[in-house]
């Protein structure tokens, strides 16, 4: 049996030091020990791969957490039974024992380990249809406030009151006009409006002359 650890932190400017203290017991070869500088939203990480390619049947694999494995638990999952049922090695979960198929080999412990990842992953989705409601909720009342999302609007050309005057008299028709303006039509449009607003102007109707 072969003993693999591994390690992950967000970014490279992070201390990995307290993975590698809690792995240290257990005298994991440092050929043996994989680290990762990336998030854990997926396993497209080079060390990770690298490892599982090194994974054997009776082997055990120790992590410090279960959130240093990954933080999608519907991948950490699958991840999970490739590692256990296809390649048939074990995994270890220092801050959760009951995650230790090594000590558990029973029916009874394979039950355990799957409720508990059963119950992580249901936990990690409740928590991240929270956090979507939340930021919904946030927008919405921030738009209510008038906060404005997106980039912020160019400014407009110089000449553009001269130009959008000449547009309302007529003079010019919009393509002119948001040619002039170095805009779309659409995006000239929007700054019409937006224009309006701003001044509190009524300038009547609903359709825009020149617009032939």
């Amino acid at each position: 049996m072969k003993i693999f650890g591994y390690i992950r932190v967000s970014a490279t400017d992070q201390n990995d030091e307290r993975q590698r203290i809690a792995l240290a017991p257990f005298s994991i070869p440092q050929r043996n020990l994989y680290v990762d500088r990336q998030s854990g939203k997926d396993f497209k990480r080079p060390a990770y791969r690298r490892m599982v390619k090194r994974l054997g049947a009776g082997d055990l694999l120790i992590v410090k957490s279960i959130d240093r494995l990954g933080r999608d638990y519907d991948d950490v999952q699958e991840q999970w039974r490739v590692i256990t049922d296809e390649i048939g090695a074990d995994i270890r979960v220092l801050d959760m024992p009951l995650l230790d198929t090594a000590r558990a080999k029973d029916l009874l412990g394979s039950f355990i380990s799957d409720l508990v990842l059963q119950v992580l992953s249901f936990a990690a989705h409740f928590e991240r249809e929270n956090i979507r409601q939340r930021q919904a909720e946030g927008i919405a009342a921030a738009k209510a406030r008038g906060v404005r999302f997106g980039k912020a609007p160019r400014p407009l050309p110089d000449r553009f009151d001269e130009i959008y005057s000449r547009w309302r008299q007529g003079a010019i028709c919009v393509s002119e006009a948001a040619g002039l303006c170095g805009m779309s039509v659409r995006s000239f449009y929007e700054r019409t409006q937006h224009l309006r607003k701003k001044r509190g102007a009524s300038e009547g109707g609903d359709g825009a002359p020149g617009s032939a």
